[in-house]
């Protein structure tokens, strides 16, 4: 495995320039809390991490994307679902049963409208799944919200086939400026930080094996609109990959595997 083609492709798929979705606009429509959804910069990430998944999936298993068993790990909003089931994907979308800011316990205009399924999670690590049941599992934003980080990693590499992939995208970084600043203000929604020591200790320790690690998002996105939004995008990576400027970017992110 030659972690160059990885991060080419990496860097390939983030750079393409994603359509507008019209109609996640349509379905959160005067939603506040849906608001980024709304926003061209802020929807464009998804968009472009959710076809870099496709483009990497199919490139490591070899086989059609609709051919592959996947799980949204804390679903949340049910966004990344309705966005994986738009390019074909067989998605399984789970959530904790009574936390405030899951799929229970806020307001889900997506999940109502498009009849999303959600398997509710019961245990605070334990998923209510078979062994190797999944090819993927999707964290976006998840990860550093569990009560036990290590345990759920060993839990999803249960749930995951041999050479099933764990992305792990949003994962705040502990340098990060926009957390810095969050945490002046006195919002700690986020009170566990990572660094890339940190995940890589993390991912050895659950026995899964690390294939990309990488620094994402310098500036804020989900409340600024930004007149040429693709344009943003491309300097934001621009720095976030080349100048001492990652070093204070928003998050750190990863793709792992279960050898």
């Amino acid at each position: 495995m030659n972690s160059k083609t990885f991060i080419a492709l990496r860097r390939r798929h983030f750079q393409e320039s994603q359509p507008f979705n019209q109609q996640i606009v349509n379905l959160t429509s005067k939603v506040d809390s849906h608001a980024f959804l709304r926003n061209p910069a802020s929807q464009n990430v998804y968009l472009y991490l959710i076809n870099y998944v496709k483009a990497f999936c199919e490139y490591w298993f070899d086989r059609n994307f609709d051919e592959l068993q996947i799980l949204d790990w804390g679903c949340g909003k049910g966004h990344i679902s309705y966005l994986m089931q738009e390019i074909g994907a067989q998605i399984t979308a789970c959530d904790v049963h009574g936390a405030d800011d899951s799929s229970f316990g806020q307001n889900t205009p997506i999940i109502e409208k498009t009849s999303i399924n959600i398997v509710p999670l019961e245990h605070s690590y334990k998923l209510p799944f078979k062994d190797t049941t999944f090819d993927i599992v999707l964290s976006f934003g998840v990860l550093e919200h569990v009560p036990n980080h290590l345990a759920s990693l060993k839990e999803i590499k249960r749930v995951l086939k041999p050479s099933g992939l764990f992305f792990c995208f949003f994962l705040p970084y502990y340098l990060s400026w926009t957390q810095r600043l969050a945490h002046l203000r006195g919002d700690f929604y986020h009170d566990r930080l990572y660094s890339k020591n940190t995940v890589k200790k993390l991912v050895k320790q659950s026995k899964l094996e690390l294939l990309d690690i990488w620094h994402r998002q310098l500036l804020p996105k989900n409340s600024i609109n930004y007149r040429n939004y693709h344009t943003f995008e491309f300097v934001d990576q621009w720095l976030t990959e080349h100048t001492l400027l990652k070093y204070t970017a928003t998050n750190i992110e990863f793709v792992a595997y279960k050898s």
